[in-house]
């Protein structure tokens, strides 16, 4: 099979490489498309450290099961053809955090994309455990299943912040994360929803999903959330992950509000103490998501919204996928979502 091999910061290469082969539990996946994703990004500029040389990343996936391995319990959903998203998360099962459905916490978890020794989804094939692959209906376009782990990032913070209907909720950042994170919410039925974005582009693709986004940089954020009508937002959701988007999110968050931090653009930030302390407000993190979270994100995205053919903006081969790194690395390329599709670009 193809890969597409991260040899270290700033360079990728499409490597031949052994096709897999699906062993007891498992099933063996034809990728269909991957999203390139922000962490994968920053892996491949060197910026996060969560990248290794002779790595295959990719975890925002969508494919078809090839082969069901030994010892995969019969299913109608899991049969050769089915399409399937992949839940990347790898837990043990057993220790108090799965038990309790945090798998996501579990102390000796792998992430598919992020655990170098697993050959992960920019590739043509890839093996993941059965219980890892989530059927898709036939009924919607095959490309959103690749954007429902993105999503359920989003969802996953939507819940830690405990979005509800009477919530004011400011999103800072509307790249995917954002996006995803702005879309919870109003799947959580909040009635005001806002996107702090400097982005032209990005703004114009907000406003297409149905959603408010605003310049920061026009002026001051608070004042330019008063002039919209939002001011003093009960929940802010930091999707950027900088010293300065958390200042941003705290400065305008309601008091005794929640500020959610979503975002991993920064490993250390700095804030103001007297922000939380005084202001009583509570910061709340937000790492990737619960398997109900997933699941119930893949049946949303299943039933085909139609905000989501908006929020892919690029796709590719996998032969063009290292010129698209760097393109979107550099900032040359400002798409919101790109696809790598192994078979060429469009599928």
């Amino acid at each position: 099979m193809r890969a597409l091999v991260f040899r270290g910061p700033w360079d990728l290469a499409v490597e031949e490489r052994p096709d897999p082969v699906a062993g007891p539990g498992e099933v063996l996946v034809g990728v269909v498309s991957t999203g390139i994703c922000g962490s994968d990004l920053h892996g491949y500029t060197g910026e996060n450290g969560r990248r290794f040389p002779g790595q295959v990343m990719g975890h925002e996936t969508v494919g078809r099961v090839v082969a069901v391995g030994p010892d995969v319990p019969a299913s109608a959903e899991l049969t050769e053809g089915a399409l399937v998203t992949v839940h990347p998360v790898l837990a043990c099962g057993t220790c108090d955090a799965c038990r309790a459905g945090q798998d996501h916490r579990c102390p000796t978890k792998q992430i598919i994309g992020v655990a170098p020794a697993i050959s992960a989804a920019f590739a043509d094939l890839m093996v993941v455990p059965a219980a890892n692959a989530v059927a898709l209906p036939e009924s919607m376009p095959e490309e959103y299943g690749a954007l429902v782990e993105p999503l359920t990032v989003g969802y996953h913070a939507m819940a830690r912040g405990r979005c509800g209907p009477d919530d004011n909720v400011l999103v800072v950042g509307g790249g995917p994360i954002g996006q995803a994170c702005a879309l919870a919410a109003r799947r959580f039925g909040a009635g005001r929803v806002t996107v702090s974005e400097p982005h032209p582009g990005r703004r114009a693709l907000l406003a297409d999903i149905g959603l408010t986004a605003v310049d920061p940089a026009a002026a001051p954020l608070a004042d330019t959330l008063a002039g919209a009508g939002v001011a003093n937002p009960s929940l802010v959701v930091d999707a950027v992950g900088s010293s300065r988007s958390l200042g941003d999110a705290l400065a305008v968050a309601a008091e005794g509000e929640r500020v959610v931090l979503v975002g991993m653009h920064e490993p250390q930030v700095s804030l103001s103490a007297y922000a939380v302390s005084i202001a009583e407000r509570s910061v709340v993190g937000s790492y990737c998501y619960t398997r109900e979270d997933f699941t119930s994100t893949a049946a949303w995205v299943a039933d085909g919204p139609a905000e989501l053919a908006r929020l892919v903006e690029g796709r590719v081969g996998l032969a063009d996928a290292p010129s698209a790194f760097r393109a979107l690395a550099e900032g040359r390329d400002g798409s919101s979502k790109v696809l790598v599709f192994p078979s060429g670009a469009g599928g």
